[in-house]
């Protein structure tokens, strides 16, 4: 392990060891004002942030995505600060720390027996939807990690995840996809982060007027076994409570090749995605690369 691996190692679990026993107040605090001074360097993270919220706000003057990214890093501050706390909160603090509208999408489909697929994009906090899914609903769920170095880190996700009550796989291709189609074909729920292809082989999509690619798991899984496919949509507002939308589901294509079917459905996704970063810009923390233009080419077909 490096040196940086270590200290970015060291930070994480500092961060979970201490952040969590701090009154939330100053937890918020604490995470406005890192937040403010990641975007007063200007780094390459906040130059990429506003770079996409370009395409995402287009025409917006210089001064309003300066705006747009100083509120994205408080959001993302945001996020870490409440994923921090998140193993100390009670199941009240969960329930009420999360509202959801259209969650009967996602429990019609699991009554129903036929497994559910809920793919969201880097909005708001992703692991607080999840813990309120497993604390608040009682159903557990299986999910992906992207494999981090050092491998301390991810074990330290892992950890923290699995404490949330979520089953982790690495990202690690068929072997992961032919446990989630188990647990899909079991009745089970299957929770993806699906607006950032990490094998540069996914789907193109038109995301925001340009071409970006989405990964193809969640439609390939769908047809594969059944199961209802739902985008999900979160957002902050002025309260503590962060809101949520669950889209009604994205249906297979009667008719085409499974391509064409994936492409579709993928398409659809990206959509319901485009809307809820439309309306809550400052909430999407996408911090790296997404649109081919900014990408080097596709290491192949999805």
């Amino acid at each position: 392990m490096t040196a940086a691996e270590r200290l970015t190692d060291g930070l994480y679990g500092l961060g979970w060891s201490t952040v969590k026993k701090l009154p939330e107040p100053v937890a918020a605090r604490l995470g406005r004002t890192v937040a403010d001074a990641a975007w007063k360097r200007r780094g390459k993270g906040v130059q990429r942030l506003e770079a996409n919220y370009a395409r995402v706000v287009p025409g917006a003057s210089p001064e309003r995505l300066a705006e747009l990214s100083r509120a994205g890093m408080r959001s993302y501050l945001r996020y870490w600060m409440e994923s921090f706390r998140l193993p100390a909160w009670s199941a009240e603090r969960v329930r009420t720390g999360f509202d959801p509208k259209g969650a009967h999408h996602l429990t019609d489909g699991l009554a129903a027996g036929r497994g559910v697929i809920l793919a969201l994009p880097h909005l708001a906090n992703w692991d607080l939807a999840g813990a309120w899914v497993t604390t608040t609903l009682g159903i557990p769920f299986t999910t992906v990690a992207e494999r981090l170095k050092p491998e301390s880190l991810y074990d330290r996700f892992v950890a923290y995840r699995e404490g949330l009550g979520m089953e982790v796989l690495a990202h690690s291709g068929a072997s992961a996809f032919g446990t989630l189609a188990r647990r899909l074909r079991d009745g089970g729920l299957v929770c993806l982060v699906a607006d950032r292809d990490l094998s540069a082989a996914g789907v193109e999509v038109d995301f925001f007027g340009e071409r970006a690619r989405m990964p193809a798991g969640p439609a390939l899984l769908a047809q594969q076994t059944g199961a209802q496919l739902l985008p999900v949509t979160l957002w902050y507002d002025d309260s503590p409570v962060m809101q949520g939308r669950v889209h009604p589901p994205v249906e297979v294509p009667g008719t085409g090749t499974r391509i064409e079917k994936t492409a579709a459905m993928t398409q659809a996704l990206a959509d319901a995605f485009a809307s809820g970063i439309a309306e809550h810009p400052e909430d999407w923390h996408m911090l790296q690369r997404l649109w081919l233009a900014d990408l080097g080419p596709a290491k192949g077909p999805a």
